[in-house]
């Protein structure tokens, strides 16, 4: 559900507001099934308090966002628990600055987000359902979405404070639209045909043991809860889906359509409000003797749709203004509307069709009403469960089998799997993240673990494999190879090297590539988006020093495709602006003040968490 709320929620202030979402769906998920904690609190920000499970699911959520990638576990415990302190200070700093959203605010919001839309609208009902999937009501969401905007007032209030003067929009359009004039020469790896000898071959695996050792491994036990387990135990006879239907009718039936013209007279800079009003007026009283669709054509002043007699096709509530909603479900087919006004001007409106809603029979939808209603029975219970699910777990660290019995549940077993990969329940990210967490390796159970939307998971370690060395003989030749490629790459530079000795001490590019039977590739103008340069060699051309009066600059630059590349920036000149290039230094300005806003938000929250009440306990990490 995060992943894809992330993906609707962009723009310069989403951070903000995604910050509390997190807090919501990703990092207190199942906070809300859980009890208050026991143990003492690992930070205190003020009068807020945060516990280990609490920073434990932040860092799980920080290593989700990293999935597939390297990275040290306890560097990113500390940045998420340091996301929590900085994201508390500034609610606090929000709180006590009085800043207001109001409920109106928070819920317009709420339904700008798609995640929670059905056909481009707002539908409570998926709305309602995915709250109740994590246990929380509307009005708690509605609370916390309001303190996430709060925050983004105080963000959105240093940020768009960021300015930059013309004199530095215009030196970041000569550099950025730079071009340089270069020569270079690229010195590819050379496969050593010499086999590296064996003390030399033990002395590399020695040095690089941590490069051939197996996997780390473990396999683990779980007890597992799931709503859709829960859902099929639930029974239901037919008076209860009778009743049921008679409640969620309005999900089974198709409203009533309305196909609608309208003439539209605006008003603005030539027309004034009162102009329009009286023109409508006048035009509603020329259709007793008038068809609604000439005049149209003839007086309208929505153009599009004068070409059809003012047809508007079939009305769907939401795509219009409120006022001409309310107007247009009032009249009867074939009726004219008075004068409606909206924010384009005044609308005479006529009904021209009516398609009459359709309310499904209760036969005809009996598969999925049977299968909706055994789920929101299953709701509770699971909500009920959950909570239980984590306070017998955590109070019965050492085993799954009071929390086992609790659920009725058998505990089942995984095969052996890696921080990488894993089958079944393992292949879950997640899942994988917890078992090779450090109080599971340790013995303990883990928290409950969200796999899915609708299925909870608490593991403990099974058995574990720590990650060992492999003897020498079994990975001989992959050390071979890497010891044949790390001298391949030493003489690369050793030869680049002195490229660049004999090049910055006045040597012509070309005499010193044909001694050393090279190629010298130029490039007059050279620009940052050059196509066929490699950016990564364009980037680093870019980085190194301009050239000096009659003397080149030199820079080792190491090559995408291995190897090394020796480059001589012969010539600056810094991009020139053209008149159709002026209008782009506005977009420019506009970017450049948003960095510096952001730079000077970073700093505010620096001064405003040094100034906080904060006190990190003593706790295992």
């Amino acid at each position: 559900m995060l992943l894809e709320i992330r993906e609707k929620v962009q723009g310069v202030f989403a951070s903000i507001i995604l910050v509390l979402i997190c807090v919501l769906f990703g990092l207190w998920g199942i906070q809300n099934y859980l009890g208050g904690g026991k143990e003492a609190p690992l930070v205190t920000v003020g009068d807020k308090e945060f516990f280990q499970r609490e920073v434990t699911q932040a860092y799980q959520q920080f290593a989700q966002n990293l999935a597939g990638m390297n990275f040290d576990e306890e560097t990113l415990k500390k940045q998420a628990l340091q996301k929590l302190i900085r994201d508390e200070v500034l609610l606090q700093y929000s709180q006590n600055q009085n800043l207001v959203v109001t409920d109106d605010t928070a819920r317009d919001f709420i339904q700008s987000l798609e995640y929670f839309q059905k056909d481009g609208k707002f539908d409570k009902t998926q709305y309602q359902a995915m709250l109740g999937s994590q246990g929380m009501s509307s009005d708690e969401f509605v609370s916390r979405i309001k303190k996430a905007l709060m925050m983004e007032q105080v963000q959105r209030a240093v940020v768009d404070s960021g300015f930059v003067t013309k004199a530095e929009v215009e030196a970041f359009f000569k550099i950025q639209n730079q071009k340089r004039d270069v020569e270079y020469v690229s010195i590819a790896l050379a496969a050593s045909t010499v086999a590296p000898s064996e003390d030399e071959l033990l002395a590399y695996y020695q040095q690089h043991q941590n490069a051939y050792q197996s996997d780390e491994q473990v396999s683990v036990q779980y007890v597992e809860l799931s709503l859709d387990a829960l859902a099929n135990d639930v029974s239901a006879t037919d008076d209860q889906l009778k009743d049921y239907y008679e409640e969620q009718k309005t999900q089974f039936s198709n409203p009533e359509r309305r196909k609608i013209s309208h003439i539209l007279i605006a008003f603005g800079k030539q027309v004034s409000e009162e102009q329009a009003l009286q023109k409508a007026t006048a035009a509603k009283q020329a259709l007793s003797n008038k068809d609604f669709a000439a005049l149209a054509t003839e007086l309208s002043d929505d153009k599009l749709s004068a070409k059809n007699g003012g047809d508007l096709g079939l009305f769907n509530v939401g795509v219009m203004e409120k006022a001409f909603e309310e107007a247009a479900g009032k009249l009867k087919l074939g009726e004219v509307s008075e004068p409606v006004k909206s924010a384009f001007g005044y609308h005479l409106i006529k009904v021209t069709e009516l398609v009459p809603g359709e309310v499904k029979s209760y036969e005809s939808v009996a598969p999925e009403l049977t299968k909706a209603y055994k789920k929101a029975q299953a709701e509770s219970r699971f909500n009920e469960l959950a909570e239980k699910m984590s306070q017998v777990s955590y109070e019965n660290p050492d085993s799954l089998d009071a929390t086992a019995s609790m659920l009725g549940a058998e505990i089942h077993e995984t095969a052996m799997f890696t921080r990488q990969n894993g089958e079944g329940v393992a292949s879950d990210e997640k899942l994988r993240l917890a078992a090779f967490s450090e109080d599971v390796l340790k013995g303990s159970n883990s928290e409950p673990i969200e796999i899915g939307t609708d299925k909870l998971v608490v593991l403990r370690m099974k058995s574990h494999v720590p990650a060992a060395n492999k003897e020498l003989k079994e990975v001989k030749n992959d050390v071979i190879a890497a010891l044949q490629k790390d001298k391949a790459q030493q003489r690369a530079l050793e030869v680049a090297n002195q490229i660049k000795t004999e090049l910055s001490a006045g040597k012509a590019i070309n005499e010193v590539a044909q001694a050393a039977h090279l190629n010298v590739k130029k490039v007059n103008g050279l620009t940052r988006t050059t196509s066929d340069v490699d950016p990564a060699i364009s980037q680093a051309i870019f980085r190194a020093a301009k050239p000096q009066p009659n003397r080149p600059s030199i820079v080792v630059i190491d090559d995408p495709a291995g190897g090394k590349i020796v480059a001589s920036i012969n010539a600056v000149k810094d991009g020139e602006m053209t008149e159709a290039d002026k209008s782009k230094l506005v977009v420019i300005e506009k970017n450049m003040a948003t960095a510096f806003g952001r730079a000077q938000f970073e700093s505010v929250l620096n001064q405003l968490q040094s100034s906080a009440d904060i006190t990190i306990h003593e706790a295992k990490q």
